[in-house]
């Protein structure tokens, strides 16, 4: 079977992409977020057969934000098992990522664990299972990539922190309810600083090939989480990973992925790749305008979706 050029087809949407005007805005309800050069675009594909694809600015760390939260629930998963879907359900929310209203009516059970509440219920759960929550997360994470160069950046965790006040709202909604154990203030800085994670396009690519190769790193040829686990990880990114646009991106593009407001996209075809895709314009459900696009068009120019 012929190899697919992935870096023409990367070649090819970046010239189409010229034509089309970025309609996006940045982040800017996140000071530190509204600093970025609203330009920038960069992807990069890891096969699991170890081979890299990368276009632009793929090798410029940017702010992960939400894409981390696959990260904290690929911990959480790992330490406390099925007893995580006691505190956290794995519906599509079809509401804003940081609703209050959702959240009451359902009695702090968050919808899933990629919407904000939902994550800071996993964070709850591991300040609950480790001494050092912070440090451990963040060392689990190294683990996966095998670099010590994966680090918080103590100027966005601030900002988030200063601007997180429906986030306090949610933690303490939960906390009324029941469902967050731990000091509210110790759970918020492991959230607010999980979301402060910068990587580059191509550490965010083989940070998650793990999840295309049934729950086993390549990079470190390590088992992360067992393979039903993985398998479970990938359908919660395929119906929750893109807030109340979820169905849209299954629809367009029909791969397992996660978003966050930095503009980042990751995307997982089990069996194939992973890939991260940057570009900081947002739309108005908060998912990179270009991104979305990017992915669109690779999967529909190789043929290759889950579906």
């Amino acid at each position: 079977m012929k190899k697919i050029d992935y870096q023409e087809i990367f070649r090819e949407i970046a010239a189409e992409l010229k034509e089309i005007d970025d309609l996006g805005t940045l982040a800017t309800y996140i000071p530190e977020l509204g600093g970025v050069d609203p330009g920038k675009l960069g992807v990069h594909l890891m096969t699991i057969e170890n081979d890299h694809f990368a276009y632009g600015d793929s090798n410029e760390k940017f702010s992960i934000q939400s894409i981390a939260k696959v990260l904290s629930l690929t911990l959480a998963f790992q330490m406390v098992g099925e007893k995580l879907w006691d505190r956290v359900g794995v519906e599509p929310s079809g509401s804003a990522f940081n609703s209050l209203v959702q959240l009451e009516y359902e009695k702090g059970i968050p919808r899933n664990p990629l919407i904000n509440a939902g994550a800071i219920v996993v964070c709850d759960i591991l300040v609950s299972c480790m001494d050092n929550p912070k440090q451990e997360l963040l060392a689990f994470i190294r683990t996966i990539i095998n670099s010590s160069g994966i680090d918080y950046c103590p100027r966005i965790a601030e900002s988030e922190m200063r601007s997180g006040f429906r986030n306090y709202s949610l933690a303490n909604l939960m906390k009324d309810f029941g469902n967050i154990h731990n000091d509210i203030e110790s759970v918020l800085d492991v959230y607010f600083n999980l979301c402060s994670i910068e990587m580059t396009c191509k550490e965010l690519a083989h940070t998650f090939l793990f999840l295309a190769s049934e729950g086993i790193s390549p990079i470190v040829n390590k088992t992360i989480v067992a393979p039903r686990q993985a398998k479970r990880i990938n359908s919660i990114m395929q119906m929750c990973g893109f807030y109340d646009e979820a169905g849209e991106f299954a629809f367009s593009t029909g791969l397992p992925g996660k978003s966050g407001v930095g503009g980042g996209i990751v995307a997982v075809h089990p069996g194939k790749f992973s890939v991260a895709v940057w570009s900081p314009k947002l739309n108005n459900k908060g998912n990179s305008y270009k991104g979305m696009k990017v992915l669109e068009a690779l999967t529909t120019k190789t043929q290759l979706s889950i579906f």
